[in-house]
């Protein structure tokens, strides 16, 4: 995967004078089932969050409230992208790096992930992400 797969979905808004009205659904709008669902909020405006990687967890990221950027990493290059509308969701495939950053005062970061929590699915260090990204694309190469 690289961070050419990360991209910002446009969620269904339902527009009604009483408000609006956006859907997810698992296999539709986003191309993975959801195993969990988690939020980050009460993060102090400009503050930073996650900075670790995935080996297999997809995630769709949606700013429910306020706004932040995330920046994506594939090992070889990085990608910011600012989220700030509750109908537009950042999906990001498996094995990226992300951090997610400058949060506004009351912002809202909402997450959908492919999988249950598994703390061997996680890299918390950025060396060690990149010697795996380098030994996977160097075995799909072969």
């Amino acid at each position: 995967m690289s961070i050419d797969n990360c991209r910002i979905i446009d969620l269904p808004k339902i527009a009604d004078q009483r408000g609006n009205l956006s859907v997810i659904e698992g296999g539709n709008q986003i191309p993975f089932d959801i195993k969990r669902v988690y939020y980050l909020y009460d993060v102090p405006g400009g503050s930073a969050r996650a900075g670790h990687g995935h080996k297999e967890l997809q995630q769709l990221i949606v700013a429910m409230s306020g706004s932040f950027d995330v920046i994506v990493d594939d090992g070889n290059g990085r990608k910011k992208f600012q989220l700030n509308r509750s109908y537009f969701g950042l999906y990001i495939p498996k094995g990226m790096w992300r951090e997610v950053e400058n949060f506004s005062s009351g912002g809202v970061c909402l997450v959908l992930a492919s999988t249950e929590y598994d703390p061997l699915d996680y890299f918390h260090d950025y060396d060690e992400f990149k010697k795996f990204v380098n030994v996977k694309n160097n075995s799909l190469q072969q």
